[in-house]
């Protein structure tokens, strides 16, 4: 991908997790860019390393976590050479981020006004009424009613949707270049969530902003994203545009999730499931992680990991079954998986 066009490029970053017997590896060679202008969305199940890749980039792995390598080039500039107070001056200015659960992210003693206008006050210098003045154009730029007595009010007098929203505005108080939405609608309900995520991309749009999502959710993925990366255990299995991730999948975790999702268009007496359990970081298998789980593995899957490999301009997949060393019968994956699986 063309450097110029891209906001953000990790390169073989490597987060680890640290016991008194063991290092336990959350995000294990991840490689992935975000074009500018555009949204990636990271899509995997819960343990898949998501969360971890996006506070990497965030520079917020505290102890006993730590970056043990790799590079987050951020237009050029490399993240991890950063000094803290340099960081300081990214986040929430250049790069901002919405958490998944706002009651734990806004301070709950300060009230909405504040917490908007502090963020604004220490990146671009404005004065106390100055900033306040932002906060209410934020307010009134996300849609929340009432914004004026909004300034005034603390989280827990905010609906869900509504701390989901003041979050939103903090995080974009100071246009940020790129955005990175961690779950931003987990624990909202379905009207909310679609108002929300609309809100997002309307955002995106005016404020010409690069984004990355964190989700589990296939159908957001398909709403919001122009590319997607699917972890599991850790990796990225695989990448390519929204298009022809949703048309043609090539690795067998990407055909589970697909087929696991329930279908308005077509007749469905039930849905697929992917057997067995998401492995813990400190019990990966040998070879490829999700070998024990998927219904076309041999034994050189559970003895060797695969690279992630180029299948074309658009697509790149971690799979024995896409390289000339594959020594099983040939295989479709998503036309043969319901037929393996059985």
């Amino acid at each position: 991908m063309d450097e110029k066009k891209t906001i953000i490029s990790v390169k073989e970053l490597q987060t680890s997790f640290y016991t008194s017997k063991s290092e336990v590896k959350a995000v294990d060679g991840v490689t992935f860019d975000v074009p500018a202008g555009n949204t990636l969305g990271i899509v995997g199940e819960s343990g898949s390393g998501k969360s971890i890749t996006s506070l990497s980039i965030m520079r917020l792995i505290d102890e006993p976590g730590k970056i043990k390598g790799g590079e987050i080039l951020f237009k050029g500039e490399n993240l991890l050479d950063k000094t803290e107070a340099e960081m300081r001056k990214i986040r929430g200015n250049r790069i901002s981020m919405i958490f998944q659960e706002p009651m734990t992210s806004l301070n709950p003693v300060f009230t909405i006004g504040d917490q908007i206008s502090e963020a604004v006050m220490i990146h671009q210098q404005l004065s106390k009424k100055k900033a306040m003045e932002k906060s209410l154009e934020m307010l009134e730029l996300v849609g929340i009613p009432s914004p004026k007595a909004r300034l005034k009010a603390y989280p827990h007098e905010l609906s869900g949707g509504m701390r989901q929203r003041a979050m939103i505005a903090i995080a974009l108080s100071c246009r940020p270049e790129l955005l990175i939405a961690d779950e931003p609608t987990t624990a909202l309900d379905v009207t909310i969530q679609a108002q929300i995520l609309k809100l997002i991309n309307d955002l995106q749009q005016e404020l010409g902003m690069s984004m990355l999502l964190i989700t589990h959710d296939l159908g957001v993925v398909a709403e919001t994203c122009d590319y997607v990366a699917v972890m599991y255990a850790g990796k990225i299995v695989e990448y390519a545009d929204v298009k022809t991730l949703f048309k043609n999948p090539n690795h067998p975790y990407t055909v589970g999730l697909l087929k696991s999702l329930p279908r308005h268009d077509i007749d469905q007496e039930s849905l697929a499931v992917i057997k067995g359990m998401v492995p813990k970081p400190d019990e990966l298998p040998d070879g490829c992680s999700f070998a024990p789980r998927c219904p076309f593995a041999r034994d050189m899957c559970h003895e060797r990991l695969p690279d992630l490999i180029d299948l074309n301009d658009k697509n790149q997949v971690r799979c024995w079954i896409h390289t000339d060393e594959w020594d099983g019968p040939e295989v479709n994956v998503k036309d043969d998986y319901g037929t393996a699986q059985s």
